[in-house]
């Protein structure tokens, strides 16, 4: 098994915030990724209130739009081709699939069967382009974010896994550390893991300043202007 710059209970501590905190943090470890490294289209959440997810990520390719082209067996070594792929894990992971229809979502990978299996497999949940389905079945604390719903299989099928891909612009490569939620995903890099706790709580001292002032009384231009100033001296 590889070596990580962190721990399993390094990835589980990232969870108590958001992604979009997660994001303001990697500004400040990681200056070089603010223009990248996250989704950037709308994806649609299986659940509004499941908190966020962090692991390694398993990374593969579907297709459902045609039949794969594959006898049955093939395409039975390829399912689980990928369920081995994905149970070959020291931490936590979190599935990063990219459907690769011209119209990606016409048919479902996710649903109550494969999210059981893969919350089985120590997955967390899943970010895709993709479809997904059965969504008052799902697994209990598994969580999808996705590009559509959509009620039908239609062909779907694995394609490929363990190669870098892309979700509504979010670059991914096997064993990248990602973090999501409802508001979307970002890739982490290893080194920073570590170092985003303390920036979290760095920002969060700059940001009460501010946000102490909106909730007074003394709120004017002059005296946002004194507390974004103060606010940057605090290291």
């Amino acid at each position: 098994m590889p070596e990580y710059p962190f721990t399993a209970a390094d990835l589980e501590a990232l969870r108590a915030w958001d992604t979009p905190t997660i994001c303001n943090a990697l500004e400040m470890v990681a200056p070089h990724r603010r223009g990248h490294g996250f989704t950037v289209r709308p994806l649609v959440p299986a659940s509004t209130t499941l908190p966020p997810i962090c692991g390694l990520a398993r990374t593969g390719t579907l297709r459902a739009a045609h039949p794969s082209g594959r006898a049955k067996e093939v395409d039975r070594a390829a399912r689980i081709g990928w369920y081995e792929y994905v149970a070959e894990a020291a931490l936590p992971t979190v599935v990063v699939l990219q459907d690769l229809d011209d119209t990606p979502g016409t048919g479902a990978f996710w649903g109550e069967v494969n999210t059981n299996v893969h919350k089985a497999l120590g997955a967390q949940g899943c970010v895709t382009n993709g479809s997904i389905r059965d969504l008052d079945m799902i697994a209990p604390g598994f969580q999808l974010i996705a590009g559509v719903v959509n009620p039908s299989h239609a062909y779907v099928h694995i394609v490929q896994y363990g190669q870098e891909v892309s979700v509504h612009g979010m670059a991914c490569h096997h064993d990248a550390v990602v973090h999501a939620d409802r508001h979307g995903a970002v890739v982490i890099p290893h080194d920073a893991v570590t170092k985003i706790p303390s920036a979290i709580e760095l920002l969060s001292r700059r940001e009460k300043v501010i946000l102490d002032l909106c909730a007074s009384r003394d709120f004017t231009v002059a005296a946002l202007r004194e507390a974004l100033s103060r606010a940057d001296e605090i290291h």
